[in-house]
């Protein structure tokens, strides 16, 4: 049987009692602000029945009393890099992208540095995207750029820390845009793509829980934290935003994804994009 069918028929097998998704949807909650909730339940055990195979685990009980007891947290982050979906892909929602080349960076270019922030950024495909933008956008004479890409999966974070992708993932971009952006894999790595250096270094990757402080980490002309609030509750994603307006400079921009809003949220952003309500700028609070 495939690999991959044994894990369904494992799932399937699997039982997960009510009080162990109780603790495991606490711990999630606790600890990342992800709510998981009842709907949720048949997916936590498809995604961690593979995790208890591997480990030779009997029970979800037996595993819950594995993850918490692990000291060093490494049971904990396998745990959320599999409850977690990584969706992504180059140039995502490309109305955000579009509207950040003629709207947001011809005004920033005149600026020393732009500081953007992708919060939330998988296996790097936001934040590459982020630098080929602005790298376009700032033509010959460009200021200095610095992009953070921060994420609670670590083993997103290392995908996109090595920056190398199959060449289907770039299937939908110009010829044009891959010569200038993309160094073409040769031998082993034919059909591969890694980004030229000029892309890559403006990058900076890091491990960040956004249930915890993060005002450490400065402040930002734009930031994108796209399809990331979706997985909180309305307290949490209060908190969160909260976060983020201190993170703005004055009158920065805000990106969420198309099946997010700050309306009930917030009075601290205003909608700036008018055929689509996820482009924020802050605000004074009131105005």
């Amino acid at each position: 049987m495939p690999e991959a069918l044994q894990d369904v028929a494992r799932a399937s097998s699997l039982s997960l009692p009510s009080d162990v998704y109780r603790r495991i949807c606490d711990l999630m909650y606790q600890r990342f602000g992800i709510q998981l909730g009842p709907a949720k339940k048949h997916l936590v055990v498809a995604r961690l029945a593979d995790l208890l195979r591997r480990k030779g685990v009997r029970s979800f009980d037996e595993y819950y009393q594995h993850v918490v007891s692990d000291v060093s947290g490494q049971e904990l982050s396998a745990m959320v890099d599999a409850l977690t979906t990584n969706f992504t892909s180059f140039f995502r929602e490309p109305e955000h992208f579009e509207y950040l080349a003629k709207q947001v960076l011809p005004g920033l270019n005149r600026r020393p540095k732009i500081r953007v922030w992708s919060a939330g950024c998988a296996t790097g495909e936001e934040p590459h995207s982020l630098a080929c933008c602005l790298l376009e956008a700032a033509g010959a004479i460009r200021p200095n750029i610095e992009i953070l890409a921060t994420d609670i999966s670590t083993r997103a974070l290392a995908a996109a820390q090595r920056g190398v992708y199959p060449a289907d993932h770039f299937a939908e971009l110009s010829g044009t845009w891959q010569k200038r952006f993309l160094l073409r894999g040769e031998g082993k790595w034919q059909g591969w793509y890694r980004f030229k250096p000029e892309v890559h270094e403006l990058i900076r990757f890091g491990y960040l829980n956004l249930n915890e402080p993060f005002s450490n980490v400065g402040v930002f002309n734009v930031i994108f934290c796209r399809n990331v609030m979706i997985y909180f509750d309305e307290a949490e994603q209060k908190r969160l935003v909260e976060k983020f307006y201190q993170c703005l400079n004055p009158e920065g921009y805000f990106f969420v994804g198309h099946a997010e809003s700050l309306f009930g949220l917030t009075n601290k952003f205003r909608m700036i994009h008018q055929n689509n309500a996820t482009v924020y700028q802050r605000t004074e609070v009131g105005t």
